[in-house]
């Protein structure tokens, strides 16, 4: 049910054992699509950045384009993984993209590395059969966080850098799965099994190359609430109210920061969804597509409003869930820093906060524990 909200209430922390949670996308390429491997969008010194682009293959018309953005915590994850690409069938041409890891380069690089892609991708909109001004952007986790970084801060400018600044980086849509919103609030009404982001070794942390606390202003860039002007597109947000990574409360910080700017917003609450867990209903899947079509396919302009919903969070069933998927085999060093909360270098199966499906199948010597011999 859908109401208008009267009243309402950020960051991050892209799960990376909740890949799986998030369902599995297979990776046969639908019937009717073509794949474009490994375009490279930008380059930095002799480092190539790359994304994938699927395209409909008997499209009579340019097509608006659905930008994925993978989560893992800004340390993992790839543009492998990409269930944004069922949106092929609904007639969007669908790009996914990689950015640097926070091991790579600290923020700003991924925000900079995801503007060059939105870039690229207009600026060569003609020969793939993209339409150039519609373009949405679809991201979980670190993704969602980046997603509501490339709406809030339109073409503004900022962290545009690298080739074809001429070409504009604004977005038309923004559909943000449970992001981080603002870095320095990430424990603020966390759920009592929450995971804490304040550590010096937290996700968090390793993005802006500090400690939160003692970092506050480079922290401070990082988060999209900070940027929201009359240019910031329509946002949908997806949120579990009992996701152990990034609490919900960072959606209503986003939510209500749209909200005071008379901006249209829509934030769905999963009741009972975890961190990407329970994502897997007909409901959510119809909402994004609508939401989509609305937005980038619909003459009629989309109305400032803000609204709420909730849905039962859902038994996930193969090639549904949310829309992580598997994007790569998790390392000791990405396990040890989301669930070693007593940093004894092991995590046992009381402290693992992933889906529970997935402990063995890391336990890989079956003793209990997860440590660096099951990562060997």
């Amino acid at each position: 049910m859908i109401t208008k909200v009267m009243s309402a209430a950020s960051l991050i922390l892209a799960t990376i054992v909740s890949t799986a949670a998030l369902g599995q996308p297979s990776r046969q390429l639908p019937p009717g699509v073509e794949m474009k491997k490994d375009l490279t969008y930008a380059k930095i010194g002799d480092r190539e950045l790359k994304l994938d682009l699927y395209l409909p293959e008997k499209a009579k018309e340019p097509l608006p384009l659905v930008i994925w953005i993978h989560g893992g915590g800004w340390m993992g994850g790839s543009k492998a993984g990409c269930p944004a690409r069922r949106l092929t069938s609904e007639g969007y041409a669908v790009a996914s993209v990689e950015y640097r890891l926070s091991g790579e380069a600290i923020f700003p690089a991924q925000i900079e590395d995801c503007k060059a892609a939105v870039r690229w991708l207009r600026a060569n909109a003609g020969k793939y059969g993209i339409q150039p001004d519609q373009f949405g952007v679809w991201g979980s986790s670190a993704g969602g966080h980046l997603v509501s970084l490339l709406g809030t801060t339109s073409d503004s400018g900022q962290f545009d850098v690298g080739e074809h600044l001429d070409v504009s980086s604004r977005v038309q849509a923004v559909c943000d799965y449970y992001g981080p919103t603002d870095l320095l609030q990430m424990d603020v009404k966390a759920i009592p099994r929450a995971r804490k982001h304040l550590d010096p070794n937290s996700p968090e942390s390793k993005l802006i190359g500090g400690p939160i606390l003692e970092n506050k202003e480079k922290a401070a860039k990082a988060n999209p609430i900070e940027y929201i002007s009359e240019k910031t597109p329509p946002f949908l947000i997806v949120h579990g109210d009992a996701d152990p990574t990034v609490a919900h409360y960072q959606s209503e910080l986003l939510f209500d920061a749209l909200k005071k700017a008379d901006l249209p917003v829509h934030l769905h609450t999963i009741e009972g969804g975890g961190h990407g867990k329970g994502f897997g209903g007909v409901e959510v899947t119809e909402m994004v597509n609508q939401f989509f079509e609305r937005t980038l396919k619909s003459d009629e302009a989309v109305k400032n409003v803000a609204v709420t919903s909730t849905s039962k969070a859902s038994e996930s069933r193969s090639g549904q869930g949310s829309p992580m998927g598997r994007e790569r085999r998790l390392t000791y060093e990405q396990v040890m820093a989301r669930a070693d909360r007593n940093k004894d270098g092991q995590v046992t199966k009381e402290e693992f906060d992933g889906p529970p499906r997935m402990f063995p199948v890391l336990d890989r010597n079956k003793d209990g524990l997860l440590d660096r011999k099951d990562f060997k």
